[in-house]
């Protein structure tokens, strides 16, 4: 059952309820003070019968020195000649509680007259052949004698009237509960309609459309509620579109890395072949040869970067403070000292920094800094300029490396940080390059909350810096090498 019927149904049940009580409880109070007055009244009446019938013994000629039956019946019905345009009905008893005189009409049912006596008086109310009556009864003294009196007072109309009062209490009941069923019914959609609108939400982002938001149409809870849910579908529908775009990256990353598997694998199984399958001089065979340990290297960097890649992403850094200066003078030695790669690039590497202490993991940043003076040596002629620098910044401690080389289109410039991607990819397996160098930079620079920053003019170089947390002043000094 839909919340917005149980909503009505609970509400009509409640409303019955309450009208039916409350109705009970009026016809009921309005019934009960009309028969308290009617009684009051009663008893009122009973009480002049009895001065009257008093009066009019005393009014009998003394004949006797006892009242004769006979004179109480003659006063009694007297009495109820006077009375009868009220509908009242009497009967006279004597001492022995047997009937002098009763109206027609007037059943012979003694349990009233059983209850008094001379001191008590005493009523109730009984029916009779479809009629309410309240009988009364009390004790008249008169010449000696005490007589029993007791009267019958028509209250039918006030019962008539309670009747009445429940059947138009009913139907006055009926036709505000059909009322309260329609209104009721309008309201219930009214509060119930954000609900509808979550729900019809829901379904629509079941079905795949996460951009679908729910209508705020309130500010209480409901609409707390919804702009809630609208937070909550913003929220899934950046995971679902970060999600799809990693799938999309590792396929991506699948299809890059068996291409560049099958190339370096074709070269290798090719030339083994060669040098299996026939006899070769000594000039083809030396190329051959070099062919496999060439293409056998790349595929080797290319599995120490993936590992390197997979090592940062899951493993731990050990940050601690490190001077700059330190990792600079690690790289001006290691350039420096490594006869294969100045015999290679034949560079001229400018070094300029500021003295400062930055938080990191040192090796993991030499290794980005290597792999930028890697790439800048790639994109750089013979004998050209790599400079080097470290600047203090309000932001920390900036690191740039600057080339002077072929360059970059701007439309280059947020693909390179992808797994396997190059822009001049000839250029970059000639030095055993396999795209993944400024991947693997990125994974580190990410666990010291830093990234990229990349300037590039084709034909006219490329710089590439990123921002450490400086950890303490160290002076504006600046040192060139």
């Amino acid at each position: 059952m839909k919340f917005s019927l149980k909503l009505l149904l609970w509400t009509i049940i409640v409303m019955a309820i309450a009208l039916g009580f409350s109705g009970f409880y009026f016809v009921n109070y309005v019934f009960e003070t009309s028969l308290a007055r009617e009684a009051r009244q009663a008893l009122d009446e009973n009480s002049i019968l009895c001065f009257a019938f008093e009066t009019a013994a005393l009014n009998v000629p003394a004949k006797y020195d006892v009242l004769q039956d006979n004179t109480v019946e003659q006063i009694a019905a007297n009495l109820e000649r006077s009375g009868q345009s009220a509908g009242r009905m009497l009967r006279l008893s004597d001492e022995e509680k047997r009937a002098l005189y009763a109206s027609d009409g007037f059943e012979p049912d003694d349990e009233l007259l059983g209850q008094i006596d001379e001191a008590t008086k005493a009523y109730r109310t009984i029916c009779l052949n479809g009629y309410y009556y309240i009988q009364t009864g009390s004790a008249v003294n008169a010449l000696d004698r005490v007589l029993y009196l007791e009267t019958l007072r028509d209250v039918s109309e006030v019962f008539n009237e309670r009747a009445l009062g429940f059947r138009v209490y009913r139907r006055v009941t009926v036709v505000m509960l059909v009322f309260g069923t329609v209104i009721m019914h309008l309201i219930a959609s009214w509060l119930t309609k954000p609900i509808r609108l979550l729900t019809r939400a829901t379904k629509r982002m079941a079905e795949g459309d996460y951009d679908y938001r729910a209508r705020q149409i309130s500010s209480d809870e409901l609409g707390q509620l919804t702009l809630d849910f609208n937070q909550m579908a913003e929220a899934l529908e950046e995971n679902i579109n970060k999600l799809e775009d990693e799938i999309q990256a590792k396929e991506d990353f699948v299809g890059a890395f068996a291409h560049e598997l099958k190339t370096p694998l074709t070269a290798i199984i090719g030339y083994a072949d060669m040098l299996r399958s026939r006899k070769l001089d000594e000039e083809k065979s030396f190329l051959s040869a070099n062919y496999i340990y060439t293409e056998g290297k790349r595929l080797e960097t290319m599995s120490i970067r993936l590992l390197d890649i997979m090592v940062t992403r899951h493993g731990q850094a050990q940050f601690q403070d490190v001077t700059a200066e330190s990792l600079f003078l690690y790289l001006k030695d290691m350039f420096k000292t490594n006869e294969d790669m100045e015999s290679v690039y034949s560079m001229e590497f400018v070094y300029s920094y500021d003295k400062a202490m930055v938080w990191a993991e040192s090796s993991m940043i030499i290794t980005v800094l290597i792999n930028l003076l890697d790439n800048a040596c790639k994109a750089s002629e013979p004998g050209a300029v790599i400079e080097v620098s470290g600047k203090k910044e309000e932001a920390g401690y900036r690191f740039s490396v600057k080339d002077h080389g072929i360059g970059m289109p701007k439309s280059e410039i947020q693909k390179i940080t992808k797994a396997f991607y190059m822009i001049d990819k000839s250029r970059s397996r000639s030095h055993n390059g396999a795209g993944l160098g400024l991947s693997l930079c990125t994974e580190i620079l990410s666990l010291h909350n830093s990234s990229l920053e990349v300037e590039s003019i084709l034909g006219e170089g490329t710089k590439v810096s990123f921002v450490l947390e400086d950890r303490m002043e160290a002076g504006n000094e600046e040192i060139h090498h």
